[in-house]
């Protein structure tokens, strides 16, 4: 099994010997994940693996049956997912979900007034938009913050349109800028390439790569698409049967025998 240690002796993120059991199918069996400050971990493997229940873990919508979650040391795993949003943990999910009446701007608007308050999307859920004070005075910070996303995530020509008028690889981008608007440390995206084409997908790796480089932002990616996440990330961890197979650079993952078995297809 290919291993590399964390880089920092301080993990921004850290999951350590987290098992999940559904009934009596093992979720994921004592799997462990180090995010230092200002890195992109990719986690990858096949469907079933265990991908997306870490990042529940991860987020505070899952609890573990034992192990600990730790945000700068601090051990959040029963901490709920406002919490850990309020410590600097921010996500997106694999179904797109943008409010359509909204323009791209106002999206921003709103996950920056969110966190203030709850998260995003228990906001949406409970409140008609109005009341989150869009036609209010901008908080102190908010225009900067906000109109610094946009920019870098290569939006500001679109900012006046509404969402529903945009297309998918648009909206991928939307979603990452508005998890970015809420000034997270860490962002966990959840296949984010999902439904782009070849050239889509090139322009959100490129985006993905700025906001490491110039945001600082820390960022776990679950991928299908091992390509980009092998082009992107720092350190890969590997899942299969919701244990962890391999983990270290994008090199020793290629090479890694167990991966090629497991996922990437068995070596000739």
């Amino acid at each position: 099994m290919t291993d590399r240690s964390s880089p920092t002796d301080h993990p921004l993120l850290e999951a350590t010997d987290v098992t999940v059991r559904f009934g009596g199918l093992v979720a994921l069996d004592r799997v462990a994940l180090t995010v230092p400050p200002a890195t992109i971990v990719g986690l990858i493997g096949p469907n079933g693996a265990g991908k997306s229940t870490l990042f529940g873990v991860l987020s505070g919508l899952i609890r573990p049956r034992a192990g600990t979650v730790r945000i700068d040391g601090n051990d959040v795993t029963r901490a709920s997912p406002q919490a850990r949003a309020r410590l600097g943990v921010a996500r997106t999910f694999q179904r797109l979900e943008l409010f359509g009446e909204l323009t791209v701007r106002q999206q921003l608007v709103v996950a920056y007034r969110a966190k203030r308050r709850r998260t995003l999307f228990d906001l949406a859920r409970t409140l008609p938009l109005d009341l989150l004070g869009l036609g209010n005075r901008p908080a102190p910070g908010e225009d900067a913050t906000v109109d610094g996303a946009l920019e870098l995530l290569g939006l500001t020509s679109v900012a006046s349109v509404s969402a529903s008028a945009i297309g998918l690889g648009t909206g991928r981008l939307v979603e990452v800028a508005r998890a970015l608007a809420s000034q997270p440390r860490v962002l966990l995206l959840d296949e984010p390439s999902s439904g782009l084409d070849a050239r889509e997908t090139d322009e959100l790796a490129e985006v993905l790569a700025r906001l490491r480089a110039e945001a600082g932002v820390a960022l776990v990616l679950v991928e299908h698409n091992v390509g980009m996440v092998l082009g992107l990330a720092d350190d890969v961890t590997v899942l299969d049967f919701g244990e962890v197979i391999a983990r270290g650079p994008a090199a020793a993952i290629r090479a890694d025998a167990a991966v090629q078995a497991a996922y990437l297809g068995t070596s000739t």
